[in-house]
C-alpha cells in the first residue's frame, strides 16, 4: 500500500518530497501555491524538476490540491476567468513536479441556477481549461461531502460529468473517504456495493488517489469533519480493512488529511504501514 499525507511547500517542492521520504511515506499531497488565493504563481522550474527527479528516484507518488477558492461552478464571469487561469497554473506546476494530477472539488448547486445549469457550467469550465491543457497531469474530481442528495456525492454524477466533457481522457477521480461516509455513499457496511457500482460505472478505472480520512460524525449527517484513522472516528478499523484489501486500490496512493495535531502524520503513516503493509 502507498500511504502518505498532505505536506507544506514552505521549503519548496523538493523540500516537500524530501520530507515525505524522511517520514517513510510513499506518497504526498501539496498545494501548488497559496491555498487561499487564485493568483498565478511564477514558480521555480528548477525546484519542480528536482522534485520530480527525487520522486522518480525514490518511488514516491505525488498529487497537488487546488487552492480553496477554486470552484468549477463560479458565480460570475470574473470568478470564472480567475478559476480557469488559476487551474491552468496549478496543472502546469503539477506537471513540472511530476505529479499525477490536481485535485479539484466537484462543483456546487448555485442558488441562481437550476441543477442542470450548474452541471452544465461545470462542464463548460472544465472544457475551457482542458482545451488549453496538453500535459499528462489530470484534473482529479473529488466527491463532495454533504447530506444524502447533495450535489457531487454520487459516483454516477462524477462519471457522467467526465463523460460529458470534451476531454474525458484528461480527467480522473479522487475519492475522499470522509466525504463518502458523510453523505452515506459509503456507510461503513456497504463497501462491496460501492465497489460493484464503481466497477459497473467505470469509476475505479479512473480513480487516481484516495483521501484517507475518518469522520467525527456518523454516516449520513453530511458533516465534513475529519478524524484520525485509528482514533475518535465513526469509521471502524474493520470497515477500513475492507477498503484496504480491495485489489483495485493496491497501487493507488492513500493521502491522509487527518488532524495532525491529534495524531502526527508520521506516526499515523507508521500505524497504517504496520496494519496494512
Amino acid at each position: 500500500m502507498k500511504f502518505g499525507c498532505h505536506l507544506s511547500i514552505g521549503d519548496g517542492y523538493l523540500g516537500a518530497a524530501k520530507k515525505a521520504f524522511k517520514m517513510g511515506a510513499a506518497a504526498f499531497q501539496y498545494f501548488p501555491k497559496n491555498p487561499r488565493s487564485l493568483s498565478i504563481k511564477d514558480f521555480s522550474q528548477d525546484d519542480a524538476a528536482l522534485c520530480k527527479t527525487f520522486c522518480d528516484e525514490n518511488n514516491i507518488l505525488s498529487v497537488s490540491h487546488t487552492p480553496y477558492p477554486t470552484s468549477i461552478t463560479p458565480h460570475d464571469a470574473k470568478k470564472r476567468e480567475q478559476v480557469i487561469r488559476s487551474l491552468l497554473n496549478d496543472l502546469e506546476i503539477t506537471e513540472a513536479c511530476g505529479s499525477i494530477g490536481a485535485v479539484v472539488h466537484f462543483g456546487k448547486h448555485l442558488k441562481n441556477k437550476t441543477l442542470i445549469e450548474s452541471y452544465q457550467l461545470m462542464i463548460e469550465v472544465l472544457n475551457e481549461v482542458l482545451s488549453e491543457w496538453n500535459g499528462q497531469a489530470k484534473v482529479l474530481l473529488e466527491n463532495n461531502a454533504g447530506v444524502p442528495g447533495t450535489i457531487g456525492t454520487t459516483l454516477e454524477e462524477l462519471v457522467q460529468i467526465r463523460k460529458l466533457c470534451d476531454y474525458p481522457e484528461k480527467i480522473g477521480f479522487c475519492l475522499d473517504t470522509c466525504h463518502a461516509f458523510s453523505c452515506g455513499l459509503w456507510n461503513g457496511d456497504n463497501w462491496a456495493e460501492v465497489i460493484q457500482k464503481g466497477k459497473d460505472l467505470g469509476y475505479f478505472d479512473e480513480l487516481k488517489v484516495i483521501h484517507l480520512n475518518n469522520s467525527k460524525y456518523p454516516t449520513g449527517e453530511g458533516k465534513d469533519r475529519h478524524a484520525p484513522i485509528f482514533q475518535g472516528g465513526y469509521i471502524k478499523e474493520d470497515q477500513f480493512d475492507q477498503l484496504m484489501k480491495t485489489p483495485k486500490l493496491k497501487e493507488i496512493p492513500f493521502i491522509l488529511e487527518t488532524p495532525k495535531e491529534v495524531v502526527p502524520h508520521e506516526k499515523e503513516i507508521k500505524q497504517l504501514q504496520e496494519k496494512w503493509g
